[in-house]
Order: structure tokens, then C-alpha cells, then sequence
């Protein structure tokens, strides 16, 4: 095994010599325009309670490089007396608009203090653009109107952080999490809140939202959410989510998040004594295309036996997941009614005892808890926040009956020190990241048998 490799790194936010520093970093693409929305907040210390306001980097990407702007702040999001934090922001495809949904924490008031007082002071708000990030609409308090009594409720709450989705129906999904107040009064304070996570989402592109049931029976925080599909045209929404129990948690939702079925403990992510954030992103599973056979002997496979060569240029695929062989050595296509199906990459700390070593995961069948591929970390000091994309490479005209490239963005929080001095960008290709998973990790025949591909040569 050679030298570990690391992508390259951009440094978009930098702590300033007089103590201000960028925090909660939330990362959006919009393929159309080929724009990278780059989100932090803007924090006079790295306190929480010293959060102030949202600022943005837009960066163009030129398949090679992204050219990025200058830093501006975001004045727009933002509610007088009060300090903005947890940016989320979702692009709705079919009007165009990008909508950044934060929290609006009133003056200094820590989230301890609502949790100890049930007395919540936060707002949910949203500014949003319908020219890619350059211009932003005043901001919308939607507190009132889409949470209303049920504040009373939860001691506080908050969203994401990082990007939320939209589905192929148009529903717009925005990440998000509660304390609920379990027992009002104990002696005069709040005795019992438990956190849940939820969806806000809407089905008219952002004129109204709602919120949907609590993930039921396990302790969950900030989340994030993908829309994972089956070959068999089935659609599962996906939520992973920091929880205090040792562990990541991921709930599934047959009804695109208005009910979550019972969290599952993901005991292959493993969260640090303190909890980290964590991002996912979902992509369409590569199919190769398959040509002649040779002898090969495939891992626990039986030894001589024919197995089509696979042109997609990822070789790196074939070594952990393998082909699945054809019949007389002759490769033939996916039936019509086949949907490519989802896998999913999560970025977190892999370092189980510190927010330090941010690696990156896949995994070929997300509905399992156990089918996580060991990290390719990325990033080998001190690092926590992290948010994902997905981006899609056009094929070059030199290989125009290749594939797409898949490749994916990661904006991160990272330091020599701490994990809080620079929030820093990468990209990498899907072959990057399997050729750089350890080879300890087992996804080829776990993913072939659940995902039942048959009568092709495909990566499952």
C-alpha cells in the first residue's frame, strides 16, 4: 500500500487575529449554474452563545477548479436582538429559488439555558435567492405560522446543520431537531427534555411548511437527510443523526419524512464521548458496462472462472465490490423497469475518543445499519463540522461513452490545534474515495445479495 493521499484542500474561512471565527459550515451546489454555495456562521469567539451573523462564499466551478468570491455577510438573514446560526440551505430545481433556513437565537442566551428553563427563544427563519446566491430577499419568520403552539412544547430546537433536499415529487425537506419538554415542572425547573429529530418540509415550493412526527425512541440531535431508491422503483427517506448514545443513529420514513419508523443504532459510526456533527449525500449507484470475460479469481468466489471485464474507468470499484458474472460469458443490459439505486457518503471525525481525522464512508445499502465501509480519512488533524455535495462531471468528448464522473464536495471545519481555526473545501472523485477505503472493508457481496441486481454486470 502506498502513501495515504489526501485531496487538495482550499481554505474558504479563516479565524481572524482578533478572535472572530467561522463555525456550522453548510455547502449547497446547483448544477445549472455550476455554483457552490459556500454557508458559516460569523462568531465573535468560538462560542455558541458569541454566534452573530451567516456569511456566504459563491464559488464558480470549472470542472478543474472552483473560482470563489470574496467573503460576504449575509445582512438579510438576520432578526433584531437576535444572533443567526445553523444555516441550511435547499434548492428547489423547479422554480430556481434557493432558500437558507437558520435559527434565530435571541441575544446571548445559550441553548443550556432553554433546556434548563423550558424557555425557548429561538425563531425559524429563511431568506432566499432567486438568482443562484447573488441577490437575497428580507428574512421570513415562519415561527409563528408553521411551528405555532407546539413550541410550548419543545424547550428549544434547532435545524440541519448543512444542506437539505428535494425530492423527485418537488417536496422540499429541511433537516431539524427538538428538545421536548417531557416533564414541565420538578421543584420548580424542567426535570426531563429528550431531543428527537424531524423534517420541516413543504409540497408548494416554499409558499407554506409543515413539521413531521419526532424519530420515536432513541435520543437524536442534528441530522441530515437523503432520498435513497430502490432497483424496483421504491423510495426510503434516510436520516442520520448525532445522538448521545456512543453511536449514530439512522431512522428510515416510508411517507418522506412526516413519520419516521423506530431509530436503528449505526454501530459502525461511532461518535466521540461528546457527539459531532456529520453530513450524508445520496448518488445513483455506477452501472459498468461490461465487455469481454477473463480469468479471474474474485474475492470468495470460486478460482478459473469467466468474469466480464468492466470498462468504467473506476477499476478501484471492481477490487472492492466486484463483478457479477453473466451467463456464457455473454453480458447482458438492465431490464427497463431498473432504477440505478442509491448509495450514501457520510463525512464525520474518525477518531472515536476526539473531533480529529475527518473520514469519509460509503455505504452501497444505507437501510442497513451494518453495510458502512471503514473511512478514508481526508483530513488527519484536528477537524469536526462538515457538510456534503454531490456533484456530477459531464464525460469529456475524448471519452463521451464513458459514464458521468461522480465526484462529491466537502466543506469542513479543520486546524493544526483545533478543529475551529479554518473551514476548508475539498473535492474528490468516487474512485478516489474507493481506492482509498481500506481494503478490510467488505461491501461487495453484502451489497450484491441485498440489492438483488440481476442479469447484468453491475457495482451494487
Amino acid at each position: 500500500m502506498g502513501p495515504q493521499y489526501f485531496p487538495g484542500r482550499t481554505v474558504l474561512f479563516r479565524r481572524e487575529a482578533n478572535g472572530v471565527t467561522f463555525r456550522i459550515p453548510a455547502l449547497l451546489y446547483i448544477p445549472s449554474s455550476t455554483t457552490f454555495l459556500a454557508f458559516s456562521e460569523e462568531r465573535l469567539s468560538p462560542n455558541d452563545a458569541e454566534a452573530n451573523l451567516l456569511v456566504l462564499r459563491r464559488g464558480t466551478f470549472y470542472r478543474n477548479y472552483v473560482d470563489w468570491e470574496d467573503m460576504r455577510a449575509l445582512y438579510p438573514a438576520y432578526l433584531k436582538n437576535h444572533r443567526s446560526m445553523n444555516p441550511c440551505p435547499v434548492f428547489d430545481e423547479f422554480t430556481g429559488t434557493v432558500f437558507l433556513f437558520f435559527i434565530a437565537v435571541l441575544g446571548n442566551i445559550p441553548e443550556s439555558f432553554q433546556l434548563i428553563t423550558g424557555k425557548n427563544v429561538t425563531r425559524l427563519c429563511y431568506i432566499s435567492s432567486t438568482d443562484h446566491g447573488h441577490t437575497w430577499s428580507p428574512v421570513t419568520d415562519l415561527t409563528d405560522r408553521t411551528i405555532r403552539d407546539s413550541i410550548k412544547e419543545w424547550a428549544t430546537f434547532a435545524l440541519g446543520p448543512g444542506h437539505g433536499i428535494q425530492l423527485k415529487s418537488g417536496r422540499l425537506l429541511i433537516p431539524a431537531y427538538a428538545y421536548h419538554i417531557d416533564c414541565k415542572e420538578c421543584f420548580g425547573k424542567i426535570c426531563t427534555t429528550t431531543p428527537h429529530s424531524f423534517t420541516f418540509y413543504s409540497d408548494n415550493h416554499g409558499k407554506s411548511w409543515r413539521f413531521g412526527e419526532f424519530v420515536p425512541n432513541l435520543e437524536t440531535v442534528e441530522c441530515q437527510l437523503v432520498s435513497v431508491d430502490e432497483e424496483d422503483g421504491t423510495n426510503t427517506l434516510y436520516c442520520n443523526s448525532r445522538s448521545p448514545l456512543g453511536y449514530r443513529v439512522q431512522a428510515l420514513s416510508k411517507d418522506d419524512g412526516a413519520v419516521f419508523l423506530e431509530g436503528q443504532l449505526v454501530q459502525k459510526l461511532v461518535e466521540q464521548p461528546h457527539g459531532c456533527h456529520g453530513s450524508v449525500v445520496g448518488f445513483p449507484a455506477p452501472i459498468l458496462e461490461c465487455g469481454d470475460t477473463r480469468t479471474a479469481d474474485p474475492p470468495n468466489g470460486p478460482e478459473n472462472q469467466l468474469y466480464p471485464i468492466c470498462s468504467f474507468k473506476n477499476l478501484a470499484l471492481s477490487a472492492i465490490h466486484g463483478c457479477r458474472p453473466s451467463q456464457n460469458g455473454t453480458p447482458p443490459l438492465p431490464g427497463t423497469n431498473f432504477l440505478p439505486p442509491t448509495w450514501v457518503i457520510y463525512s464525520h471525525p474518525s477518531n472515536p475518543n476526539a473531533r480529529d481525522q475527518l473520514g469519509i464512508y460509503l455505504s452501497t445499502f444505507p437501510r442497513d445499519p451494518d453495510s458502512w465501509s471503514e473511512p478514508w480519512v481526508i483530513y488527519e488533524g484536528p477537524s469536526a463540522y462538515s457538510d456534503l455535495a454531490y456533484v456530477e462531471l459531464p464525460s469529456t468528448e475524448a471519452a463521451h461513452n464513458d459514464p458521468p464522473a461522480v465526484a462529491f464536495a466537502c466543506l469542513f471545519e479543520n486546524g493544526s490545534k483545533s478543529p475551529y481555526e479554518e473551514i476548508s473545501f475539498s473535492i474528490f472523485t468516487l474512485y478516489e474515495l474507493i481506492n482509498n477505503i481500506p481494503k478490510k472493508s467488505d461491501l461487495s457481496h453484502r451489497a450484491l445479495k441485498r440489492t438483488k441486481l440481476r442479469n447484468y454486470c453491475t457495482v451494487a
